[in-house]
């Protein structure tokens, strides 16, 4: 992607809403499993995935796991937390059902506001590539 036509905000907005979509999916094994004995719930540090995903430089290349792939953006795979059962858990199992849903009510809200944050941004591409038509 060139600089010039895609920045770096573009570009941290895309990277968000992939983060958020792997989190939706992480939320929803959460909650798949809350009845798994030994299931530890995991979440995705953003604090740490968004300063890593935004923080690199462009044109870095992508991790390859078979020669056949092509390339495409770098979006390394986000840091990833288990937690860890709360101390009144008989099974060991991490999943809260009310943390969870609170967690995809919230993560679903960010994703919104991104996409159409995302949405602007690429509807302000479209003016300026229309001759302000």
């Amino acid at each position: 992607m060139s600089a010039t036509l895609f920045n770096p905000l573009l570009n941290g907005l895309v990277k968000t809403l992939d983060l958020r979509q792997q989190q939706h999916a992480l939320t929803a094994t959460n909650l798949a499993n809350s009845d798994t004995p030994g299931f530890k719930a995991k979440i995705i540090d953003f604090r740490h995935a968004l300063s890593d995903a935004i923080g690199k430089q462009e044109g870095l290349p992508m991790l390859k796991t078979h020669q056949m792939h092509m390339g495409g953006l770098d979006m390394e795979n986000p840091p990833i937390r288990s937690l860890e059962a709360p101390p009144w858990s008989v099974d060991g199992n991490s999943v809260v059902p009310e943390r969870e849903m609170a967690r995809l009510q919230e993560n679903s809200l960010m994703y919104r506001a991104t996409a159409g944050g995302l949405s602007r941004r690429l509807a302000m591409l479209k003016y300026a590539a229309g001759d302000g038509k």
